[in-house]
């Protein structure tokens, strides 16, 4: 039996008296041939109709060999809604931390959802989702989202992990692949000196709050600025270290887990990369921190607040971070605690460390990612190589 076939619509009698009406009204006819077939499943199909039969038949091929090539996907399958597949994705992502899991629903919230939920996925074209991400570039009195080039990459890219979910049972391929995206300027990037990392870590030490008293992690921030400094650590992984964790010894940092604040609860959980590292401690940090591990439990955390609770980025980055970058002259820099790794790597790298070993302080996944975000910080050795090669080929040619 043949899978598609071109089916001339006179012999329906429903069709003849379509036709007559029509003609009697002086409206144009229905089309005459329909393209039939059966899908994977064995269920007969309509492909659409025809005026002309060379029309019909080479429709009917089309679809004859996208069945027999594997090709086939069934039309309406594309005219679901990106918010209900976005649902569906979002519930079979169980291979991912609950807190990756609930900050990809606030991106989708925020804003895939708004501008894409009820578009059909068959309605999605590359052109307008390259015009969607321009749009989150845009300050907000311009109809913007004003989100910086991280965060619009980060929408990007669920955006795009959604639409690859239905490829291609539903779309033939991803509209958002290869979409020109930002890139992160370095403007983005803030680079403290040692005076000034100096200067904000006495001021976040000697905080006070408007009634003179001793702010909330005074005692501690001190100690936890000069870490994020100096070795690169992502807060939530200085908040979630312990106290048997650090060996000062050795002048080593073992990160293993990291808090996430997970509707409104703190969880520990792997750090970014999912894999532990050691870190590095410059001699001068260690006088720093053993007030802050001596006669404690190695289970305690070694940063809490004076209460002994842990810390929390938001609340630490808006009542104490900022009111110590104010008070150390640093304020318009768009300084954050995360951008204390940039200052880290910068430190790491103008005291001669190779990309390997800021990769392997800070955590990251590859060398290609370190040399994404601080390539332009390594100096130029050019000149340095081409001499040694030299020197190497004239030793060679004199033995």
């Amino acid at each position: 039996m043949a899978r598609a076939w071109v089916y001339d619509r006179t012999k329906d009698k429903a069709y003849t008296e379509a036709v007559r009406k029509a003609k009697a009204a002086k409206r144009t006819p229905p089309a005459r041939w329909m393209v039939r077939y059966y899908d994977p499943s064995g269920r007969i199909k309509s492909a659409g109709t025809y005026k002309k039969k060379p029309d019909a038949e080479k429709r009917q091929t089309e679809i004859e060999n996208s069945l027999h090539e594997g090709s086939y996907r069934d039309p309406s399958a594309a005219k679901v809604t990106l918010g209900q597949m976005a649902e569906k994705w979002l519930t079979t992502r169980t291979d991912i931390k609950r807190s990756t899991w609930w900050q990809y629903r606030a991106v989708l919230d925020n804003h895939v959802l708004p501008r894409w939920g009820e578009q059909p996925l068959s309605a999605i074209h590359g052109e307008d989702v390259a015009v969607w991400v321009a749009q989150l570039q845009k300050p907000r009195d311009e109809g913007g989202s004003n989100l910086g080039a991280s965060q619009t990459r980060h929408s990007h890219v669920v955006l795009s992990m959604v639409l690859g979910w239905c490829v291609p049972r539903r779309i033939p391929y991803n509209p958002a692949k290869g979409v020109p995206l930002p890139k992160p300027s370095e403007s983005e990037h803030v680079y403290l000196d040692h005076v000034q990392v100096e200067a904000l870590a006495n001021a976040a030490g000697g905080l006070r709050t408007k009634y003179g008293q001793i702010a909330s992690s005074a005692p501690v921030n001190r100690a936890l600025i000069l870490l994020l400094a100096y070795t690169g650590l992502r807060f939530n992984e200085a908040a979630a270290l312990r106290v048997g964790r650090v060996d000062l010894e050795r002048r080593r940092v073992r990160v293993v887990v990291a808090f996430a604040e997970v509707e409104s609860e703190l969880i520990e959980q792997t750090p970014k990369t999912g894999k532990p590292r050691t870190v590095p401690v410059p001699p001068s940090l260690v006088p720093e921190l053993r007030p802050l591990l001596e006669g404690r439990d190695p289970d305690e955390l070694v940063f809490t607040t004076r209460r002994g609770a842990p810390l929390r980025i938001r609340n630490w980055r808006y009542r104490e971070f900022g009111n110590a970058v104010k008070a150390a002259g640093l304020a318009g820099k768009g300084l954050t605690p995360h951008k204390l790794r940039h200052t880290a790597a910068s430190l790491a790298i103008a005291s001669g460390a190779d990309v390997k070993v800021v990769q392997s302080m800070l955590g990251h996944a590859t060398a290609t990612m370190t040399l994404d975000q601080y390539g332009h910080l390594f100096p130029d050795r050019l000149d340095e190589v081409a001499e040694a090669m030299d020197f190497a080929r004239l030793a060679a040619l004199a033995a």
